[in-house]
């Protein structure tokens, strides 16, 4: 197990999966950890966060800050779970949760539906109101979240057909960390990650679809659709990184992260002829140190 040391800058990859399904064998839908000047944040919360944060050495009573992306499940799905997981590990202090509007909606049902352990364990162990420690904070452009020297910044990206979803910005004292989120080939994306530390974007590897859509066997022409309109392949990933001079370039939400005749190496010669600076190929449970 990973431990974690509070003085530590750095970014965890939880989950690198692009897409809700898992199979045998497959990586996680997407999750991720980052902390920066002693302050720790969970951005979005695919299935498997809650694991890859203790997996990280996080003590789950002690999170206090969420930021999802948007409102698709491989997003979202744990979010509920993870907080009613900390709140049995030991939370009492208030939570913020930022996010497209209707997420708190999805809360508010996860709340009703878990209503019979929720007040069973208030009554029956003391525990606090679950209810009452999460707040939510609807995303728009701009400043996000301010406090010290800690500052989250969001940019409406392109992901149809949803509307309200974004791209992260995390600048504290001497770093900057960015989060495309789901979004189709974004050139406006360079300026929003200027000479960040590190840029985690998304990335579908070309060659890959077809037998992608083999392999999943139940969905028609409308998923490749979407991919392409919806999705950013490694090699435009590439060519933001180099425009906007980013340290670091991370590659996540790989479709397909699973298939084994799809290696790294297929992914590096994807990217290289557009980034030629560093760059990693996105893996459960990778901590990239600032």
């Amino acid at each position: 197990m990973n431990t974690l040391d509070i003085t530590d800058n750095f970014v965890a990859l939880l989950g690198t999966k692009g897409g809700p399904a898992i199979r045998p064998g497959s990586t996680m839908p997407t999750s991720n950890l980052i902390q920066l000047s002693e302050q720790m944040a969970v951005v979005d919360c695919g299935l498997g966060v809650t694991k890859g944060l203790i997996d990280q050495g996080v003590q789950l009573k002690n999170i206090n800050l969420v930021f999802i992306t948007h409102l698709h499940s491989d997003h979202y799905l744990e979010l509920g779970p993870l907080l009613h997981t900390a709140w049995t590990a030991g939370l009492n202090s208030h939570v913020q949760v930022f996010g497209p509007i209707g997420l708190e909606d999805y809360w508010q049902s996860f709340l009703q539906s878990m209503k019979a352990d929720i007040d069973l364990r208030i009554e029956d162990e003391g525990r606090p109101d679950l209810g009452a420690l999460v707040q939510f904070t609807a995303i728009d452009e701009g400043t996000v979240f301010s406090c010290d020297a800690f500052t989250v910044s969001a940019m409406r990206n392109i992901h149809p057909p949803l509307i309200d979803t974004f791209a992260l910005s995390f600048v504290a004292n001497r770093h900057k960390v960015v989060f495309s989120g789901d979004t189709a080939y974004l050139p406006a994306l360079a300026d929003f990650a200027k000479d960040a530390d590190l840029l985690i974007h998304e990335a579908m590897l070309e060659q890959a679809l077809g037998p992608l859509m083999k392999r999943i066997g139940n969905a028609d022409d409308r998923l490749m659709k979407h991919w392409l309109r919806s999705h950013t392949f490694a090699h435009d990933a590439g060519k933001i990184a180099t425009q906007a001079n980013v340290k670091a370039l991370a590659l996540n939400h790989l479709i397909p992260s699973d298939d084994p005749d799809f290696t790294d190496e297929h992914w590096h010669s994807a990217v290289n002829p557009e980034w030629s600076g560093v760059l990693h190929i996105g893996k459960d449970g990778m901590r990239l140190t600032l």
